[in-house]
């Protein structure tokens, strides 16, 4: 009966070990597995050194209740400057179609981030340690925001934007040997004032005269990408974003009759603010890879959960290629 049971054991131990050899055999490798990228989470991996990395992404804010669109385009170039230190810009364009009102009277360039991140660890196999990177993002206003003839010509904030941010990269093995890849990317947020003119971006009037105080926001955003082939991969990015309240304070013109003589023109005290906001996010995409240096991934932005939030769906696609 011992030997009986001895040989039962050493069966049911051989067949373990040949599963778990088995499953080894089908469990992929990061080589094997090729990506673009969630649609939201930029990646914490710094580019080798020489390298670069363009990613132009084309997308169209759609809200409803009268339908407007707000057709967008931004472009990640960057650069690996040493092996830790990538450094680029991110151009955008943009062309709106509010209801109601005149379209944009051209596409129009919207404000300029320029880029800096640092690699504080990478992703080793047989590590627990996930890559993480710092980020510093330095936006320059450099698109139309003020004196506007009309509104849908507002394509920047004109206020000088700093973005402090953290971005991590982890891998997971699913039960069948698949790849799951996730990143966990914060940023805090927080601008200068603006002076403001006449007709704006910030909802002021004709007449206008001061200034704008952008207000802070935090968000958080949690990605995964699962892949389903070497060339198929499916992502989500799920996103928390925060925005303090914007307040405009300032004055408009009194009175249409000229002031007496000497005397200065009549004036109104005018004070705004948006009030505080939040959201929830949702970006389902998929991933198409020609190699391990070109993809393409197409996917849609849900906001429909929030607070003083507007609606809205996103349609975007976007091509990363690497050099």
């Amino acid at each position: 009966m011992l030997r009986h049971c001895l040989a039962c054991a050493l069966m049911a131990a051989s067949a373990a070990a040949a599963k778990l050899a088995h499953a080894d055999d089908l469990r992929e490798s990061r080589d094997e597995a090729w990506w673009t990228g969630p649609l939201l989470a930029p990646s914490p991996a710094t580019l080798p050194q020489g390298h670069a990395l363009v990613e132009p992404y084309l997308f169209d804010v759609i809200t409803s209740g009268p339908t407007a669109h707000d057709l967008g385009s931004l472009s990640y170039v960057l650069y690996g400057v040493t092996d830790r230190v990538t450094a680029g810009l991110i151009p955008r364009l943009g062309y709106n179609q509010p209801s109601g009102a005149p379209s944009s009277s051209g596409v129009g360039f919207g404000d300029l981030t320029l880029q800096a991140g640092y690699g504080l660890t990478r992703y080793q196999d047989g590590r627990r340690t996930p890559a993480i990177s710092l980020v510093v993002q330095e936006t320059l206003p450099t698109g139309r925001y003020d004196s506007l003839s009309r509104a849908s010509d507002g394509f920047g904030a004109g206020a000088y934007t700093t973005a402090l941010a953290v971005y991590s990269q982890d891998f997971f093995w699913m039960p069948n040997g698949r790849i799951l890849r996730a990143r966990l990317d914060l940023t805090f947020t927080f601008s200068s004032s603006v002076p403001v003119d006449d007709l704006s971006v910030y909802g002021t009037p004709k007449g206008f005269d001061g200034r704008a105080y952008p207000g802070d926001s935090f968000t958080a955003d949690a990605a995964q990408e699962y892949s389903l082939t070497r060339n198929w991969v499916l992502a989500l990015d799920v996103v928390y974003q925060h925005n303090d309240s914007t307040r405009v304070s300032g004055s408009l013109p009194g009175s249409a009759a000229p002031p007496a003589a000497g005397a200065a023109a009549p004036s109104t005290p005018y004070e705004g603010a948006s009030g505080s906001s939040w959201s929830i996010v949702f970006a389902p995409a998929i991933e198409y890879n020609f190699s391990s240096a070109v993809g393409v991934i197409v996917g849609l932005r849900i906001i429909e959960i929030g607070r003083n939030t507007t609606a809205s769906l996103t349609p975007a696609i976007a091509v990363n290629k690497v050099f």
